[in-house]
């Protein structure tokens, strides 16, 4: 961590702090998303949070994302999010044919998505995209690369419809990777066994292939084209994903991480000079890494950091964070859904500062130039939470605490001192009875 120069009293950094804070309205009062202004002629505003499954944050990012479409010209939502399942929401809310009844995040973290925070964001763009014409309709994007079984259904239902002579080549080719498509995490124990990548020629060559024959196929700005390539690209990644998470987080973590600022790129480009994005993902995510124990101590990169190293100002990174309250998380990967109490803040942390301002949600604006004092007082490195999708509040120290910079990491920050969990979509809890079945069609 870099070292530093100021330090003051906790009573004397509150009292910094809780001047440059800016309280925010009620997230339901147009107000809330007209606070965010001040960000609409970036290109790329990166909306973090400090969990996966807490209300606030996602019908905070839901208002300002709904600000920045409507007043400030952006058209591309991406997302913390498989890239398959996050096609069916794309094809429902920008009206795109075929419109089937299917699926979508039925991994776990399924509540991740299937919430009714999201759900009505999701069913707004709706609404909004059937007064736009086509070319100015928002588009939902998944970033991450995860749904390997999904990506391979869907290149092979494309080849299927156009090229049905690829589309045995490609299956030919995947059938390396198919016998673990539902549990990828057998690929790389078996490509660690075995000392090499049995399935990575494969997944290259078609994905070279396929790029290859975009004049034939389409190109990327052809959004079915734009699709299917994406998903080659995602197998790909996934597949060195895979092979390479039991040599070290680092590796498997930075690769992810490129995945996600690669498919970004790949949207921005395909959409024009002119496109601005809005990205939802973790703080972990978005947050300049540079500044945090990740890339400081473990060689991690992130989401955050490349979008500021190479879109020279033109990406902001908002970070959020909550005192307590509760949140939807599991206590073991793949376990079920609890809401969980969060422990109050550690008085070490950068969050018992914002606690002790005594306002209950504000914006902490920590761009250059804005609230020097605050960024001079806040430089000091302090302990920053992160919750997941798992939540272990006995071992919070160790399990979600990681020391930061936070003037460095994010370009403001917003509060929320009491929080709850997300409200997980359930049978009785959709617009009609069937609707989970078909989630996003519900809507």
């Amino acid at each position: 961590m870099r070292e530093q120069k100021v330090s003051r009293s906790g009573e004397a950094l509150t009292a910094i702090v809780r001047e440059a804070a800016e309280p925010l309205p009620d997230i339901d009062d147009p107000a809330f998303g007209a606070m965010f202004d001040r960000f609409g002629d970036t290109r790329v505003v990166l909306l973090g949070e400090a969990s996966h499954g807490t209300s606030e944050f996602y019908r905070a990012r839901a208002a300002i994302t709904r600000r920045l479409i409507e007043r400030h010209g952006f058209t591309i939502v991406a997302a913390e999010a498989d890239w398959p399942d996050a096609a069916t929401v794309d094809r429902v809310i920008r009206r795109r044919s075929p419109q089937i009844a299917e699926s979508a995040f039925e991994r776990f973290p399924a509540w991740m998505w299937k919430n009714s925070e999201f759900q009505a964001f999701v069913g707004w763009l709706r609404d909004y995209n059937g007064e736009q014409a086509p070319e100015r309709r928002v588009g939902f994007y998944g970033l991450d690369l995860y749904n390997l079984n999904g990506s391979i259904r869907a290149v092979l239902e494309y080849l299927d419809r156009i090229d049905p002579e690829t589309a045995a080549v490609a299956r030919e080719r995947y059938g390396c990777l198919l016998p673990f498509s539902e549990d990828p995490a057998a690929y790389g124990r078996l490509a660690l066994t075995e000392g090499y990548a049995r399935c990575e020629r494969e997944v290259v060559d078609m994905l070279a292939d396929l790029f290859a024959r975009s004049r034939q196929f389409g190109s990327v700005e052809d959004d079915d084209f734009l699709d299917a390539a994406q998903n080659a690209r995602l197998i790909a990644n996934a597949e060195a994903y895979y092979r390479i998470m039991y040599y070290g987080s680092a590796a498997s973590w930075n690769l992810r991480d490129r995945h996600m600022f690669e498919t970004l790129e790949l949207l921005l480009a395909a959409k024009g000079e002119t496109a601005k994005a809005v990205v939802w993902a973790h703080n972990s995510h978005i947050g300049d890494a540079r500044f945090t124990d990740m890339g400081n101590e473990r060689d991690e990169l992130n989401l955050g950091q490349l979008c500021r190293e190479s879109m020279d100002g033109s990406a902001q990174l908002i970070g959020f964070g909550t005192h307590s309250g509760t949140v939807a998380a599991a206590t073991d990967w793949d376990g079920p859904m609890e809401v969980k109490h969060i422990n109050p803040s550690r008085a070490d942390s950068y969050e018992r500062i914002a606690h002790d301002t005594a306002i209950p949600q504000f914006l902490l604006d920590l761009r250059v130039g804005q609230n020097e004092l605050a960024r001079a007082a806040l430089t000091e490195p302090r302990l920053e939470r992160f919750i997941g999708v798992i939540y272990r509040p006995e071992t919070e120290r160790w399990s979600h605490y990681s020391g930061a910079i936070l003037p460095e990491q994010f370009d403001a920050y917003v509060w929320f001192d009491q929080t709850r969990a997300i409200t997980p979509l359930s049978p009785e809890r959709q617009p009609h009875p069937g609707a989970e079945e078909t989630y996003p069609f519900g809507v």
